[in-house]
């Protein structure tokens, strides 16, 4: 007995059905925000479900506000079968393991969220979930996501011209690079935590986010003017470890599978309706000033031939050419 407990999940007490001396299964979440962020409501959403279609007992923490590192970490944890189960983690943040991930989350690879999740209806994300379980071990089991991101800057930005060499932090995923340099940008990889503190000393100029984590994180007093290029829309796979997930009884990898699509299709729901409302919110508070763009045909323009070679460097030509023809 004491052997088979050592040899289980660091993250997971995993119960072995003993009797009466049955152990309650624990899993472990983690989220870089707090009860109020739309990833921590899916994860929320995450439990409620799998309880009611386990329909045994069972136990989650769900470690927030960056109590467990961050994403990045999240998704090593869940490699390596430790200290966290389930979170919901950047594509980029997968890019070791595979080199199509980050481009399922790229700038300009959706016309609009009706596009977007016709894309995520049809599964065409599946050769990249499959790669990721194969070689990191951790799992997709939903999608959430739903943000439309837009560039929050200390200067006002209207159009291509006054774009030109604008110094802004972009995720570690070399697609961002080549894509924000190919629009005549000056990009530079920043860890997430530290963008806030590199613009007010003047390291950059601007970052890019979604609603919510210009709220969450107040990029909006450094970088109160958003020009709203609407360069992406995000996309936050719903993680969890293939190796806790083997430990698992049947029915309770059932009920994961089950509950990770359903809670990543509520996370999409929520984001992507709060999107509107907490910039309105924003702007009315006189906390940013949303600026149109009007060159975003031109940017994307500028941008195209770069997704297109970078999709074939990849491998991922095929999602690439299978997501354009999506209408």
């Amino acid at each position: 007995m004491k052997a088979l407990l050592r040899g289980l999940s660091a993250a997971a007490v995993l119960g072995l059905a003993l009797g009466a001396n049955a152990q309650t299964i624990t899993l472990h979440g983690a989220s870089q925000f707090n009860d109020d962020h739309a990833f921590t409501k899916a994860m929320v959403r995450f439990e409620e479900l799998v309880k009611k279609y386990y329909g045994k007992p069972i136990n989650f923490v769900l470690h927030k506000n960056s109590a467990l590192g961050l994403e990045k970490q999240y998704f090593e944890y869940m490699a390596q079968g430790k200290a966290v189960d389930y979170a919901i983690v950047s594509p980029a943040h997968m890019s070791t393991f595979s080199k199509a991930a980050p481009f399922i989350d790229a700038p300009f690879l959706f016309r609009d969220l009706d596009h977007w999740n016709k894309v995520l209806d049809a599964d065409l994300l599946k050769p990249v979930a499959d790669e990721i379980a194969q070689k990191a071990d951790v799992m997709l089991i939903g999608y959430a996501g739903g943000g439309v991101r837009n560039i929050f800057a200390n200067k006002s930005v209207s159009n291509m011209a006054e774009l030109k060499g604008l110094k802004i932090r972009v995720q570690g995923a070399p697609i961002w690079s080549k894509t924000f340099g190919a629009a005549g940008m000056s990009p530079t990889v920043i860890a997430y935590n530290e963008v806030y503190n590199a613009i007010q000393n003047g390291v950059i100029q601007a970052g890019e986010n979604e609603a919510a984590g210009v709220e969450q994180m107040k990029f909006f007093e450094v970088g109160p003017n958003l020009i709203m290029t609407q360069h992406a829309i995000t996309i936050r796979p719903l993680c969890f470890s293939g190796k806790t997930f083997k430990k698992l009884p049947k029915d309770l990898q059932a009920a994961i599978v089950r509950a990770g699509k359903e809670a990543g299709a509520y996370g999409r729901q929520v984001e992507s309706s709060e999107d509107a409302k907490k910039l309105e919110a924003l702007e009315k508070a006189g906390k940013l000033k949303r600026v149109a763009f009007a060159d975003r045909a031109a940017m994307k323009k500028a941008v195209d031939p770069v997704m297109a070679d970078y999709a074939k460097e990849i491998g991922a030509d095929a999602i690439y050419a299978k997501i354009n023809a999506i209408k």
